[in-house]
């Protein structure tokens, strides 16, 4: 999520000042404070606005010419278009940027703006997307219309309307000249003072005991504070120099260029962008004719065993035969295209990552080190992708919450073949975005445990969490199936079952990948209790919920803390587990600000583990069944946590619940994990164990108040704002982001965080719906679905705090329709927190 002004950030003026350089092969500096190595797009906004941000001593370093790389040969298209506000905010960046450039009387560059732009469809599904995407837009600012079929024609006369709905309509949408953009970003940053050594392969990197780097050159030596990974389809080139594999896989990528078509000379206007899922391909005006681009379904890796080092404004040999099939949709879709000629043919390498996304950010593992890559719309973005790298960079955050972009979302899993069937299967989806059902089947079964097959054969229906295969559902029969849409599907029923077995009687779930860290040592109790807003458990055995902070006072972690007493398992030590999602980044985040004089170790044991999650009224008969140890509520409380055996399998237990019922998390060796669940079942027979899946699990947290991690706790608001005042303790001296905190708390929240009941029974509100007070903008949905336990729709949103209060009557925009949405207090269900204590 991204609100419309995003975390206030104090920033820098336009930091215009003396010229700098732009030199080919001439003396470079010594010593700088930002290295960035790549001259294409993402180099040269990075470096822009590095400058912009206040940061004059920088300088980029490019192996060959600017633009020598995928930039120069791109189709250059700018679109607002995006499938989060973060990204709609990045875009909308570009092209305001994008704009001043091309009205600047002493660089004026080619930038056709507002040619409008038109995303097709021919299902209702897709429809009910871009009505979602619409909504979402909205709150950045930014409006989308969805129109019908015939208003598509009306608007590109070149088109038939045959096998076609609707579509979504940009009017911000257009295309620039690469060439010029990146020479003007450059121009401006030399004009603040950086500077630009072309022709200056980097050779080596070299990371000292501080943390800085020194890049090595052909030409010489820069020592420098931090290091930016710029470098396209090189990238894992330079990621090889500092000993890490990035998960960036390029494609070759074919369009043509036709000759003259006299409809567009008389139309008297451009003829808007055109993007189509139905036969995967794009087009745009080109003078008076048209450039095709085409996503082939028979498509390419490129540069897999290496790259050629003279591979420089260089291109793949044309293969028009292997986009026989999107030419023949282009040409149904416009017959123009069969009377006219080809003036030319570009085959490039476009980069791709594992799920479509660029890295922006902090490099995993790495002190001073960040990466701008797999850039696959690299022009359209670019401009926005450089000002968040440059003001994390600076400022430790952006202005958005920018974990779409952060190259730690993914963990080792993501190898270099991963890599490549996924790229392959979102280049063969370019336009086809996913439904929030949808998993797609490349390179699945990246990562599992003992259970994955059993699981399996019980019928389990798979989503994947951080490369893990974790259980959704569990099917009726194996050919059940579900349809992709942004509505209530038909797993609905299956659900509701799910989790009436575990309100009435007992379920049980795997949770794979849960984020688990051991910190030990004498100083791990003062370290923690410096990273934590609130209380550290007090006493061995007892379990407590933690938020970490970043240094602007904002939510950065969140984080379940266990107190574990010395034992012939381990000595003294603190559990830290967060969502599996988290791993990478949270490692970061708690080894960066380690004192070298803490006695203070970590270790993850993420890999190692795996929780089964007992939940319900009968949940205690269970476990009772298979553990010596006494359950009692007075022997083993709410919040408690303690090691012991299940069955012959040893296990860490605590006694949390995220779905609101009496319940147990057992952590268990991989190793054990089939034996505890194989005593479990059998113990639960008696008590009617029923599976559950992820679906449950979202289901009931939503009744119960409890937020997800990137979708309700976000980098761009505070505890105060998010409704976690009981997790905050002012009267610490001292916790990461405290004074920060202070001086927000004095100036009142900018939004707060809700309950929503939706009065809708067709669908859920997805993250990034506008809520709506008449026709006014008040606040964004974050997460929603049905909750099954009360029998209503339910929404998490931030909202204006004069909105905020329980009882007010708001509507959200919810696939195009405004839908009632009232503010209510949480937790819906058990609000007392009876249950759990039971």
């Amino acid at each position: 999520m991204a609100t419309r002004a995003g975390m206030a950030i104090q920033t820098t003026g336009s930091g215009t000042a003396s010229a700098g350089t732009d030199k080919g092969m001439g003396k470079m500096k010594s010593q700088t404070r930002v290295v960035v190595i790549g001259g294409g797009i993402a180099g040269c906004s990075t470096l822009y606005h590095l400058t912009q941000e206040g940061w004059t001593d920088v300088v980029l370093v490019e192996r060959n010419e600017l633009t020598s790389g995928t930039t120069w040969h791109s189709a250059a298209q700018v679109t607002n278009f995006g499938m989060n506000q973060t990204m709609v905010g990045l875009k909308s960046h570009s092209i305001e940027l994008y704009r001043e450039l091309a009205s600047d009387p002493d660089y004026p560059i080619n930038y056709h703006h507002g040619d409008g732009g038109i995303r097709l469809a021919n299902t209702e599904a897709q429809m009910d997307g871009y009505r979602h995407f619409a909504s979402m837009a909205r709150g950045m600012g930014v409006e989308f219309e969805v129109i019908d079929a015939e208003e598509c024609a009306r608007r590109h006369p070149l088109i038939s309307t045959d096998n076609l709905i609707g579509g979504l309509w940009d009017g911000q949408d257009g295309d620039i000249d690469p060439a010029q953009l990146c020479q003007a970003l450059a121009r401006r940053a030399r004009a603040a003072g950086a500077e630009v050594y072309r022709n200056t392969p980097v050779i080596g990197l070299t990371q000292h005991r501080d943390h800085s780097w020194t890049v090595h050159t052909e030409h010489g030596d820069i020592t420098c504070e931090i290091v930016v990974n710029a470098c396209g389809y090189r990238v894992n080139e330079l990621g090889a120099m500092m000993g890490v594999h990035h998960p960036v896989m390029s494609m070759e990528h074919q369009y043509l260029v036709t000759e003259e078509i006299p409809a567009i000379r008389e139309a008297g206007h451009r003829m808007p962008l055109l993007r189509c899922p139905i036969s995967d391909y794009y087009c745009r005006q080109e003078k008076y004719g048209l450039l095709v681009g085409f996503y082939e379904q028979n498509c390419k890796t490129w540069g897999m065993d290496g790259i050629d080092p003279h591979f420089v404004n260089a291109l793949c040999p044309d293969d028009l035969d292997r986009t026989t099939d999107v030419l023949e949709g282009a040409f149904a879709r416009m017959p123009a295209l069969m009377d006219v000629g080809i003036h030319t043919v570009v085959n490039g390498p476009i980069t791709y990552t594992i799920d479509g996304a660029p890295l922006v950010g902090p490099i995993p593992g790495k002190r001073n080190a960040f990466c701008i890559i797999g850039l696959r719309a690299g022009l359209g973005e670019g401009g926005g992708h450089g000002w968040l790298l440059a003001q994390q960079i600076v400022h430790g955050e952006a202005c958005y919450d920018t974990w779409c972009l952060d190259p730690r979302r993914f963990a080792g899993h993501a190898n270099v073949e991963l890599t490549a069937l996924k790229a392959i299967e979102d280049y063969q989806n370019e336009f086809r975005f996913h439904f929030p059902n949808e998993h797609r089947p490349a390179g699945r079964m990246a990562k599992t445990t003992p259970l994955t097959p059993v699981l399996a054969a019980e019928g389990a229906a798979f989503t994947v969490v951080n490369g893990w295969e974790r259980a959704e559902y569990f099917k009726p029969a194996p050919d059940f199936d579900v349809t992709h849409s942004f509505r209530f599907d038909e797993s609905f029923d299956l659900v509701a079952q799910e989790i009436k077995a575990v309100q009435s009687a007992v379920g049980l779930c795997e949770v794979n990948g849960f984020n688990r860290f051991e910190i030990t040592g004498s100083d791990a109790e003062a370290f923690l209790d410096r990273m934590i807003c609130g209380r550290l458990p007090r006493r061995f055995g007892r379990v407590g919920l933690a938020y970490l902070l970043n240094h602007h006072g904002m939510l950065k972690s969140e984080a379940t803390i266990a107190r574990l007493p010395a034992t012939d398992l381990g000595p003294e030590r603190f559990w830290y587990g967060s969502a599996a999602a988290s791993e990478l980044h949270d490692m970061d985040w708690l080894t960066q600000h380690l004192g070298s004089d803490e006695d203070v170790q970590i270790r993850s044991l993420t890999n190692d583990q795996t929780i089964l999650v007992l939940a319900g009224p009968k949940s205690r008969d269970v476990i009772s069944a298979v553990s010596r140890a006494d359950w009692s509520a007075a022997a083993f409380p709410w919040l408690s946590v303690r090691e012991c055996f299940i069955g012959i399998a040893p296990a860490t237990v605590m006694a949390v619940s995220f779905s609101g019922e009496l319940a147990y998390e057992i952590h268990v060796p991989n190793a054990s994990l089939y034996a505890a669940y194989l005593a479990l079942r059998e113990a639960g027979e008696a008590h009617d164990l029923r599976l559950f899946g992820a679906l449950a699990v979202e289901s009931m947290r939503l009744e119960k108040g409890f937020l997800h991690w990137k979708a309700d706790v976000l980098t761009e608001f505070d505890p105060f704002e998010t409704g976690l005042n009981r997790f905050v303790h002012m009267g610490k001296p001292q916790f990461i982001g405290k004074a920060a905190l202070e001086t927000r708390a004095a100036q009142g929240p900018s939004k707060r965080l809700v309950t929503l009941e939706v009065g809708s029974k067709a669908a859920p509100a997805h993250g990034g719906a506008s809520v709506m007070l008449g026709d006014a903008f008040v606040g964004t949905v974050t997460s929603g679905g049905w909750g099954h336990r009360v029998q209503k729709n339910i929404a998490y949103g931030f909202v204006s705090p004069d909105y905020a209060d329980s009882g007010t009557e708001l509507h959200i925009d919810l696939l195009g329709d405004r839908v009632p949405a009232t503010v209510v207090t949480s937790p819906l269900y058990d609000p007392e927190m009876n249950l759990v204590r039971t």
